[in-house]
């Protein structure tokens, strides 16, 4: 029953199919037809059903012959399988017993062998951070394969191997102790590779053209410093580069170079100047006025004092100098009685008294609000620490760095510029007063004077 309903659903499906293609053709088909139709439609059908059974059959025997050579073929790989692990199970306890006998014959020497092996790879790398293997090179390179061997293979150093570690660290001791020039291509800080003759301090330092050098062990390339350390140090190598044997003092690094990166990353003057920043600068401008003053007022007070001086010692009255104005007010009022005299004096001092002290206010104040400006710049400094703390913790000093050194360096500033002002200030003034205090003892001999003439 299910198979006619399949059969009419086909038939209805041909019948729709066949009757679009009537409405295409403008033809149409009648029962009889379409009964046919679908009669040949599943001879057809059936016609192929039977060809591909066939072909199935054919391929299913070859298929059933490729089953069978694999599966013999697996009886043959396990087959080999357990002979192998077999042999492999007789080769371990082979190997055993080998190993077992070597370490037997070997005795003492695997001890020997296994410190010769240590040394080996500690020398290596003391070789290639030596400054030594800058003259001497490829002696790290032998020191390593011959660990590496040793370590991998468990083989055994000949007597030349042996005697080869010896030599070298014996070498490596002789020229410790030795101060030699030798040739060889240095990196300048340019980036320029040029030969030059250096001198290797024993394994401390390598010096060329009065500049220290640095030796990267990794590369083998010796190269200058791009920073320096301080002058003396540069002058004591340029007098060992010209020495011919005698004594030169020479600043050493006896921690391989870890000394020597500290002194070139120190900042000089100029970098601890910018370190301060804004607020620095304006103290040192500040400074520099306050500094320009002091010595105007020095050089003016200094020849006005020789002037007064002179004048102390002279009885021709001059009018190019204080005393000199002051006493001339006695000529110019000859009748006046004492008390009018007195008056004239004190007003010829006192108009004297500005010309003296002038600009010594400006350094007084100067001397006062430089160390403020300095708290002005540690507050700023410390301002700005807080926030990258705030920002990015604790974890990492190098972010507080810049405001602490700008805390720092504007106190130092504020300070600098504030204790010479001061000292400035109090000589400046002393002077000054000092002049005023003659002018005044000479007014007052004057008066004395026409006191007793009257």
């Amino acid at each position: 029953m299910f198979k006619q309903i399949k059969w009419l659903a086909a038939g209805l499906t041909a019948a729709t199919l066949s009757f679009g293609a009537v409405a295409e053709n403008e033809r149409a088909l009648d029962l009889d037809a379409l009964l046919k139709q679908l009669e040949e439609g599943q001879f057809a059908q059936s016609q192929q059903n039977k060809q591909r059974e066939q072909n199935f059959i054919q391929q299913r025997a070859q298929q059933d012959q490729i089953l069978a050579d694999t599966r013999k073929k697996r009886d043959q790989m396990l087959a080999n399988s357990e002979a192998l692990e077999t042999q492999f199970e007789e080769n371990e306890f082979k190997l055993a017993d080998l190993n077992q006998a070597l370490d037997t014959r070997l005795g003492s020497l695997k001890e020997l062998f296994g410190v010769l092996q240590q040394v080996a790879g500690d020398t290596k790398s003391k070789f290639q951070n030596s400054v030594v293997s800058a003259q001497i090179p490829g002696r790290a390179d032998f020191l390593d394969n011959m660990a590496q061997e040793m370590g991998k293979s468990s083989k055994l150093a000949s007597i030349e191997e042996i005697e080869r570690v010896w030599f070298e660290i014996q070498r490596e001791m002789t020229e410790s102790g030795k101060v030699t020039i030798f040739n060889t291509s240095v990196v300048e800080a340019g980036g320029q590779k040029v030969n030059k003759d250096v001198v290797r301090v024993g394994p401390f330092a390598l010096v060329s053209d009065g500049k220290y050098l640095d030796f990267n062990g990794i590369t083998g390339t010796v190269a200058e410093l791009i920073r320096q350390p301080a002058d003396r140090y540069g002058s004591s190598a340029a007098e060992l580069q010209a020495s011919n044997g005698d004594l030169v003092q020479f600043g050493i690094d006896p921690t391989g170079g870890s000394i020597l990166g500290l002194l070139v990353q120190a900042p000089d003057l100029k970098e601890r100047v910018e370190q301060g920043g804004e607020v620095g600068y304006i103290i040192l401008i500040v400074g520099a006025i306050g500094l320009l003053l002091a010595l105007e007022r020095l050089i003016s007070l200094t020849l006005i004092n020789s002037k007064v001086n002179k004048q102390l010692k002279s009885k021709e009255i001059k009018t190019d100098n204080p005393l000199g104005r002051v006493l001339k007010v006695r000529e110019d009022y000859p009748k006046a009685d004492v008390e009018a005299l007195e008056l004239h004096l004190t007003e010829a001092i006192l108009g004297e008294v500005p010309k003296l002290g002038r600009n010594l206010t400006i350094i007084k104040i100067i001397s006062v609000v430089a160390p403020l400006m300095g708290l002005l710049g540690t507050v700023t400094g410390m301002i700005n620490t807080f926030q990258a703390i705030t920002l990015f913790g604790t974890g990492d000093p190098k972010l507080m760095a810049g405001g602490i050194s700008t805390a720092l360096v504007t106190t130092v500033l504020g300070l600098v510029v504030a204790i010479p002002m001061t000292l400035l200030y109090a000589m400046l003034n002393t002077r000054s007063k000092n002049i005023v205090y003659v002018l005044q003892e000479q007014a007052s001999g004057v008066i004395a004077e026409r006191a007793e003439r009257g």
